[in-house]
């Protein structure tokens, strides 16, 4: 315990060296006053509430905007029920031309979005060039998927006696307003993914970003509004999640939800809606199964990876490795020194590989998470030290399937590991709480790796690799309280149509 301890200050003053480096915020600068995007135009609210976006790094004002209230979202919803019937109207190939425009901006300001990203939400420089450089395509498959609204012809002669002078066809067409709302720690592909395909097919949007991270969701609106979309189509609206759900989810103008945050939130969005489309991507507790058989190196490399980035702040994160007893040691000794030399410092220097986390309460969240899963029987390997907002990358061995650590969403830089004595338990631990977004598998034979893709109840299943791996077309959402609906972006367009019967009469 000693040499854990000691290994943990050390990470610490290594990380208050790195932040207190002259040219750690070269880089970080005040990316301005912003205000709503209503109807085409960029106002104040309703009251002139504004707030400051800080830094989770070092607390320093990175940007302000407008504090949207109930009447700014009123007004938003009846900007979009205007531009949802204007857009609609407008042929699939004029609105594919203004996103590819916008895919063309996108790309050329990746730049000066991944420090935006960089700067509100905390994640790496390299972590967030990585997403802003995924926009530009993400919104190009939208626009092509937007021109595919294909239909089927209905063989109604097939029915006797009733259908033999008729003619049926489905179509696809748009839903109406979507309201999306969108969570911090990918603050623009989660965007991208929403409003992108919901745009495409023919929709207007109402977008409610992550208080803490607006400036991203701000600076892709203008991406929008710079290729030439017209007003009405786009809104956004800053502020708190309180005030605005609540009333954009229970507006009946609205005909479409796409949330991606807690599961509780979720649940509360499910009870306001009424009758209307939705899909929510919630919470989850991803497991990585590494069996007899596996590449114990690649395994290890995938975890430190899939376990760590963004801070640990990500939906598909590596949160529990089951590991056969059998391996077990080989696996942590393998594992152990690959999370040690994970660089945590600033997030704009160079070789930084994680950031602080989105907030001081959060780290300390999951501080108290660790500290509870060691007093309660398990072993921190390493790691699990809170400094301001920051958590040293931690590996916790012996955690009970059925503790809090492994139940529950830790959304932090933390693996929790637990050996079993079979394939069966590594199945059912897999499958043991009540999440099932993402697995991952390494190692066991043919047989047992065609039953985990059948046996594990997970939205995806990755056979030689961790959950955190997202190809920006796949169909990708949960089971079980991880949610319902598909992203990827051909699925979103399916969620953010609808199917139209039309039967010509003779």
């Amino acid at each position: 315990m000693h040499e854990e301890r000691d290994r943990g200050e050390r990470i610490d003053r290594e990380a208050r060296r790195e932040r207190a480096a002259p040219d750690g915020g070269a880089q970080r600068r005040d990316f301005g006053r912003h205000g709503l995007l209503i109807d085409g135009a960029w106002r104040e609210a309703s009251d002139g509430g504004r707030a400051e976006i800080r830094s989770p790094f070092d607390g320093s004002v990175v940007g302000e905007v407008a504090v949207a209230t109930a009447v700014d979202a009123d007004a938003a919803v009846a900007a979009a029920v205007r531009g949802a019937a204007r857009w609609r109207r407008t042929p699939a190939h004029e609105r594919a031309a203004i996103l590819l425009r916008a895919a063309e901006l996108a790309e050329a300001r990746s730049a000066e979005l991944a420090a935006t990203i960089s700067a509100e939400n905390g994640k790496p420089i390299a972590e967030a060039l990585g997403e802003a450089r995924r926009s530009g395509a993400i919104i190009r498959l939208a626009a092509h998927e937007g021109t595919q609204l294909y239909g089927d012809s209905l063989p109604v002669d097939a029915n006797p006696g009733t259908g033999q002078d008729k003619v049926g066809f489905t179509l696809r067409q748009p839903v109406g307003v979507v309201v999306a709302i969108t969570p911090f720690n990918y603050p623009a592909l989660l965007v991208l993914h929403k409003i992108g395909p919901a745009l495409a097919s023919g929709n207007a949007v109402v977008l409610k970003p992550a208080s803490a991270t607006p400036l991203t969701a701000i600076a892709l609106a203008r991406v929008f509004e710079d290729a030439g979309l017209p007003a009405g189509v786009l809104s956004v609206l800053t502020g708190s999640g309180g005030v605005l759900g609540d009333a954009l989810v229970q507006d009946p103008r609205v005909r479409k939800i796409s949330f991606t945050g807690s599961t509780g939130v979720g649940e509360r969005i499910s009870a306001l809606a009424g009758i209307k489309k939705l899909s929510l991507e919630l919470g989850a507790s991803s497991p990585t199964l590494v069996l007899p058989g596996a590449d114990i190196e690649r395994a290890a490399s995938a975890v430190a990876a899939g376990g760590y980035a963004n801070a640990g702040q990500v939906c598909i994160s590596v949160q529990r490795v089951v590991v056969h007893r059998a391996v077990e040691a080989d696996f942590l000794a393998a594992l152990q020194p690959k999370v040690e030399a994970i660089r945590m410092g600033d997030p704009f220097a160079e070789g930084t590989a994680l950031g602080p986390l989105i907030a001081r309460r959060e780290a300390e969240r999951v501080e108290r998470s660790i500290s509870r899963a060691v007093a309660d029987g398990a072993r921190l390997l390493t790691g699990g030290e809170r400094d301001g907002a920051f958590v040293s990358p931690a590996i916790v061995t012996g955690v009970d399937t059925r503790h809090p650590l492994a139940q529950e969403e830790l959304f932090g830089p933390a693996v929790a590991v637990t050996a079993v004595d079979s394939f069966d338990a590594a199945i059912d631990a897999a499958n043991g709480t009540p999440y099932g977004l993402a697995a991952g598998v390494f190692g066991g034979t043919l047989a047992e790796g065609v039953r985990a893709m059948r046996e594990i109840d997970a939205g995806s299943v990755h056979l030689g690799w961790t959950p955190l791996w997202r190809a920006d077309l796949m169909p990708y959402g949960g089971f079980k309280a991880s949610g319902y609906g598909k992203e990827g972006i051909r699925s979103t367009v399916e969620e953010m149509t609808e199917v139209k019967t039309v039967i010509l009469h003779g």
